[in-house]
């Protein structure tokens, strides 16, 4: 009976003029393109899985987890053998303390991991994320005094190993990852659980921003965009008249601390929450990773792109955000700018991939799975 209910809908629907579609349902078309690019996109990414259940590379199973959750996430999902297999994979990857990882990178391949096991619904999955919420929460840096955030590092969370210190990238994903599975950790767990420091963890975010009133470090701007970590941007600095230098923003960590800053539970009238929506308002571009890129060299812009997509759909959808206003007043749908993007570079086979090699992204299977991600993020997001 629904299936033909939606028959008749469907028809209905099919049948008015495009215009009279538009205003009835603005995302229709939309959507029924993002539901085939989803599709394709999960395809492609299918047919690169090893036989062992793995994707790309088994030091790093942030690969694995990032194909996983794409393929629960699709509005088209149906339960299938290679995604249990994956599954079957990926938890066996769990070391004695807590983490999931091979050779390194343990913080990103532990959080992206923890997002595929919460994205099941399988409680028997939950020992093992309460195991891997506590690496997390290991990983938080307290160096000198302890209980102070009395270095610029303090209430972070780094890649772990050899990188000492804490960055913006790998505390929004720990942030993220403690989040979604914290009613685990609260509602199904036997024995006391640890708990991040939040109040470190907002400390260190706001030292990582461009805004003079909430942050002591020296050397920064004060248009609230973000940078990588206390005292480095990837984007690096920019002279001032009087020869000084402040560090420059740029959109994928901006987008990264927005997101961070709203699971952190910092009120949307705080001033750092505020500042960096407006520069992201005034910056907002789909064509390249804002503030990245130099006169000299604009091709810098294109670095980290689709994940700089990823960041901007996660973060706006979570602030409620369905339209942008830039410097000028005009108004942006960044749902449609964004989706269409993506839509327009799909490559036929199914995949994505960036020609800018920074951060990884020549990789299609890491590059397809950011974009099939991105675009499940706004088909969810969109308003009824």
């Amino acid at each position: 009976m629904k299936i033909v209910s939606s028959l008749i809908i469907s028809s209905i629907v099919g049948s008015l003029p495009l215009s009279a579609q538009d205003k009835q349902e603005p995302y229709l078309s939309i959507k029924l393109e993002m539901k085939r690019a989803i599709e394709r996109g999960n395809d492609y990414l299918k047919a690169q899985q090893d036989k062992a259940g793995f994707w790309r590379d088994t030091d790093y199973p942030a690969y694995t987890a990032l194909a996983l959750t794409a393929a629960l996430r699709s509005p088209s999902y149906q339960k299938a053998d290679y995604i249990d297999k994956g599954y079957a994979w990926l938890t066996k990857q769990q070391k004695d303390d807590g983490g999931i990882y091979g050779k390194g990178l343990g913080t990103y391949n532990t959080a992206t991991s923890i997002v595929a096991l919460v994205s099941t619904g399988d409680k028997s999955y939950h020992p093992a994320i309460l195991k891997a919420r506590r690496f997390l929460i290991n990983q938080q840096t307290d160096w000198d005094n302890k209980g102070e955030t009395d270095n610029k590092y303090d209430g972070g969370i780094g890649y772990g190993g050899s990188y000492q210190h804490s960055d913006m990238s790998n505390t929004y994903l720990s942030i993220e990852a403690l989040k979604l599975s914290r009613h685990i950790a609260q509602d199904d767990a036997e024995g006391k659980q640890p708990e991040l420091n939040w109040e470190a963890a907002i400390k260190f975010i706001s030292r990582t921003q461009n805004l003079k009133e909430t942050n002591d470090q020296p050397g920064i701007g004060n248009d609230g965009s973000f940078n990588y970590f206390p005292g480095d941007s990837k984007a690096g600095t920019r002279t001032l008249p009087d020869g000084t230098k402040e560090l420059r923003g740029y959109g994928s960590m901006s987008y990264a601390a927005l997101l961070s800053m709203i699971y952190a539970e910092l009120d949307e009238k705080d001033i750092r929450v505020t500042a960096v929506k407006k520069w992201l308002s005034e910056n907002f571009t789909v064509k390249e990773n804002p503030g990245l890129a130099t006169k000299e060299d604009p091709s810098l812009g294109q670095q980290g792109l689709f994940y700089y997509y990823h960041t901007m759909a996660k973060g706006l959808a979570a602030a409620n955000v369905d339209k942008l206003t830039t410097k000028d007043g005009k108004e942006i749908d960044w749902r449609n700018e964004l989706s269409n993007a993506l839509l327009s570079t799909q490559a036929p086979d199914g995949s994505w991939v960036n020609k800018n090699s920074r951060w990884w992204e020549s990789d299609p299977v890491l590059v397809t799975a950011y974009a099939v991600l991105t675009l499940e993020q706004i088909y969810h997001s969109i308003p009824e």
